[in-house]
């Protein structure tokens, strides 16, 4: 299999345990990667949410306001959340949207995306671009986290090339181990 469909399948279902553990909230603690993005009262979307390992932790960050839309093409994956979080405190700050194959389909404005470990699994990223730009409130950031072990340096500035040329201003975003990672703006909406 070459390398590109493989970095183009969607994680599955089956293995979502391996992606929300408790080592991995040591290594990859959502409340330190996110904690100089987030503000009471934000509408963050977690693109690609799986089982949900960042959208729990952000709709605790967002304390008494705010929202999280944990979208992932996978309705297996937010299932997972819903049992999760049913019945919880944070159940109401949590909403869950499935997207389409080629379409994150969302119609809300948010302050915040989020895309961990997720970009590389969608293959036409113009589109997808183009797509954050449109949902994306003015001053708004796009963070991306991509696996370093999985996704090349090469491939990671192709991506962030493509991000660039749909109109974004691309900076640094924190260290996380074991990823590359950027953050987007749109200079025009801010």
């Amino acid at each position: 299999m070459e390398r590109e469909e493989r970095n183009n399948r969607v994680y599955p279902v089956e293995k979502a345990e391996s992606l929300d553990y408790k080592l991995r909230k040591v290594v990859q603690n959502p409340r330190t990667i996110l904690k100089s993005f987030i503000r009471p009262g934000m509408m963050i979307l977690d693109l690609g949410c799986g089982p949900g390992f960042f959208t729990i932790e952000i709709a605790k960050m967002l304390n008494d306001s705010g929202k999280v839309i944990a979208a992932d093409l996978q309705q297996g994956m937010l299932d997972k959340i819903r049992t999760k979080i049913s019945g919880t405190l944070i159940e109401e700050k949590i909403e869950l949207h499935k997207c389409e194959a080629d379409t994150i389909g969302l119609k809300s404005k948010v302050d915040l995306i989020l895309a961990f470990y997720v970009v590389h699994e969608i293959k036409d990223h113009d589109r997808l671009f183009e797509e954050i730009k449109a949902i994306l409130k003015p001053g708004g950031k796009f963070l991306i986290a991509e696996p370093s072990f999985h996704i090349t340096r090469k491939a990671f500035e192709e991506m962030t090339n493509k991000l660039m040329k749909a109109g974004f201003e691309v900076s640094q975003a924190p260290k996380i181990l074991f990823s590359r990672s950027i953050t987007a703006t749109d200079p025009f909406r801010s």
